[in-house]
């Protein structure tokens, strides 16, 4: 600031200097004169305005400077107070350093001391122990046994009857706690539960309607059967259609098929195969839903899609006339519960549940029990290895290993062994029926077969190309052999071998 005032001086001197020149220059002398008169007293009251802005400049510069000073002095003085505090503290710490190394000195000499009695003392014990021995002429270990051995023989039945007493008291409260475990699962899952069974009706709203069905010389009721696998009652119940099959698959895929044919009005065989086919789609689809919500009810994740599709098709199987989806569900909230109780893995426990009837999705179609091809589904689709140690059990056919797989077992006897759960008779029906269709798809040149009319008729359809009549009638007679050594049934099964020529042709 004070050096700007300065030049500000020094700027205003040469400036009225350079005035004046310029005046007395350029104008006569008279003007001259008075322009002089003028520059000077111009150039006075610059020279006095410099040294005023001078004296002000110094005076600010010797303010500042004192308060530069003063502040220096306080720093200095925060300083000294700032190392007094670090001397005193270092003192301190030295002074504590050298007490702590004093302590330490003294407990590793207590330490000695101590390791050097106890070293003495082990030295004392063993020569207790030898002369003991010498005087007893027995060892340690013979002394302890010779004393536990006479404790035993003066306290055995007492001993006995406490260990009695024991088993008995733990065996009573195991099952008690078992019978605490169960029921308390029991009753925070209940379910509803339906049977199927192996009839669907559909309504007809005209009795006329059944004449259209069946079609002329019965050819729309055979392609319908043909297609769809199932057999159409038609004559049986007035207003409605009966479709019988034991597969429930196939009848929804038929019920589904029959409806959009009644709606549709288009009732001819070929409209008949496409909306069969279309259908099957459908019902795809529902097999899919069926496996998604399933694992979305129990709580599951992390599985192959292909996995929850099979788990779906579920939905339309049965065991022992028992919903073998519902039943899988309530197992493993069953197992889950179970789990969460003693304290083993839920995730593990309820997977092996839900999954532990999984072969059944395809039993039909590949050889083996339910429980072998379950195993290498879920082996197949990357399911971690304890939940296939869970589910393998079920059916003791393997060693319990886990807790999980005693868990699985538990579960899912509860929800079999419900009063009403299950039938045997349906079962061992359903069972005939599928028997059958896989013994005549055994044979070659068959392209698909159908146990119907309840299992009183096979209806084998075959390969034109490859089978002629003659070796029709053979396959007839060689199904019928074969029905008769494997399979035990009341009355007579007709075997009906259906060889169909089509001969398609376009115009243009």
């Amino acid at each position: 600031m004070t050096f700007g005032i300065v030049i500000a001086a020094a700027l205003a001197l040469a400036a009225g200097l350079g005035i004046g020149w310029y005046l007395w220059s350029s104008l006569p002398a008279k003007q001259k004169e008075k322009a002089e008169a003028s520059a000077k007293s111009i150039r006075e009251r610059a020279e006095a305005d410099a040294k005023s802005f001078i004296l002000s400049a110094k005076d600010e510069a010797h303010k500042l400077l004192e308060e530069a000073k003063q502040e220096e002095r306080e720093r200095l003085r925060a300083l000294e107070r700032r190392e007094s505090e670090f001397v005193v503290r270092e003192r301190e710490l030295l002074s504590d350093r050298k007490r702590i190394d004093q302590e330490r000195d003294a407990l590793q000499r207590k330490q000695g001391e101590l390791d050097n009695r106890a070293k003495e003392i082990e030295i004392l014990h063993a020569q207790e122990l030898k002369k003991l021995e010498e005087v007893a002429h027995l060892s340690v270990e013979e002394a302890h046994s010779k004393l536990l051995e006479q404790i035993e023989k003066q306290h055995a039945e007492e001993f006995e009857r406490k260990l009695q007493q024991f088993e008995r008291q733990a065996q009573q409260d195991l099952q008690e706690r078992a019978r605490d475990i169960l029921i308390t699962a029991i009753q925070r899952y209940g379910a509803s539960h339906a049977s199927e069974v192996t009839t669907t009706s559909v309504a007809l709203p005209s009795e006329e309607l059944k004449g259209r069905i069946i079609g002329k010389e019965g050819r729309n009721i055979k392609a319908f059967e043909r297609a769809s696998g199932c057999e159409l009652l038609v004559d049986d119940t007035p207003g409605a259609v009966v479709i019988s099959g034991f597969d429930p698959v196939r009848r929804e895929v038929a019920k589904r098929a029959l409806e959009k044919l009644l709606v549709d009005g288009r009732m001819q065989p070929a409209r008949i195969e496409e909306v069969v086919a279309g259908c099957q789609g459908e019902v795809d689809e529902i097999i899919r839903k069926a496996g998604e919500d399933a694992i979305q009810e129990v709580g599951v994740v992390g599985l192959d899609p292909r996995l929850v599709y099979l788990l779906g098709r579920l939905r339309f199987r049965t065991s022992f006339g028992q919903h073998v989806l519902q039943h899988s569900i309530e197992a493993a909230h069953l197992a889950g519960m179970i789990a969460a109780e003693i304290g083993a893995n839920v995730q593990v426990a309820k997977k092996g549940a839900l999954f532990h009837d999984i072969g059944k999705a395809i039993d039909h179609e590949v050889e083996g029990t339910h429980v072998e091809i379950g195993r290498k589904l879920l082996a197949r689709f990357g399911v971690e290895e304890p939940v296939i140690k869970a589910m393998q059990s079920h059916h003791e056919e393997y060693p319990f290993e886990t807790p999980e797989s005693v868990i699985v077992k538990v579960a899912e006897s509860i929800s079999a062994a419900r009063p009403g759960a299950r039938r045997d008779t349906v079962e061992n029906y359903l069972r005939r029926l599928s028997d059958l269709e896989r013994i005549a798809t055994s044979f070659p040149g068959v392209e698909k077969a159908y146990a119907i009319q309840a299992g009183r008729e096979v209806r084998v359809f075959v390969v034109p190309e490859e089978v002629d009549d003659l070796a029709a009638k053979k396959l007839a007679r060689a199904v019928a052999d074969q029905i008769e050594q494997e399979l035990q049934y009341p009355g007579e099964i007709k075997v009906n071998v259906v060889r169909e020529t089509r001969v398609a042709e376009f115009a243009r």
